[in-house]
């Protein structure tokens, strides 16, 4: 599933991820993705598309405030997820509904913990679904593949 959500970003960085399901699925067709890992990305993307829009907006945090995840929410999404999206937030490349927002979708993956890797899909999906603007430095950093790079 993920491989699709990745796909469809670096392929279509203008198109709308929550866009008609029927385009997208004979368009990953085409690319020769399985059909099981395209109903699985496609219902993740209408979960997606369904949370942002019913998504509440959140007051901004206030000096200080800190978000407290339960139990099962640390469980699900491992300390290193949840110290990710504690440095996106305070960089100011993720607002309190949006945290919100990839806490919900992280949740609704099967696999847990959620993997950092799998978390910054899930980051670069709801910003790219949401039409935010991102940092170059943060967008390097959620397409990492985690490879050893060269410096110059």
């Amino acid at each position: 599933m993920f491989d699709i959500l990745v796909y469809l970003f670096e392929n279509y960085g203008a198109f709308n991820a929550c866009a008609d399901a029927d385009a997208l699925t004979r368009k990953l067709t085409a690319a020769g993705f399985p059909k099981d890992e395209i109903t699985d990305a496609l219902a993740w993307l209408q979960g997606l598309q369904r949370v942002t829009e019913d998504a509440s907006v959140v007051n901004e945090a206030t000096p200080g405030a800190f978000r407290v995840y339960a139990g099962f929410e640390v469980e699900r999404l491992g300390s290193a997820a949840v110290g990710f999206l504690a440095f996106l937030e305070s960089a100011g490349q993720l607002s309190a509904t949006q945290r919100e927002i990839v806490i919900e979708r992280a949740l609704a993956v099967a696999d847990a913990p959620v993997s950092l890797d799998k978390l910054k899909v899930i980051v670069l999906m709801v910003l790219w679904c949401q039409e935010a603007d991102i940092d170059v430095l943060v967008l390097e950093e959620l397409l990492d593949d985690g490879e050893e790079r060269l410096l110059h």
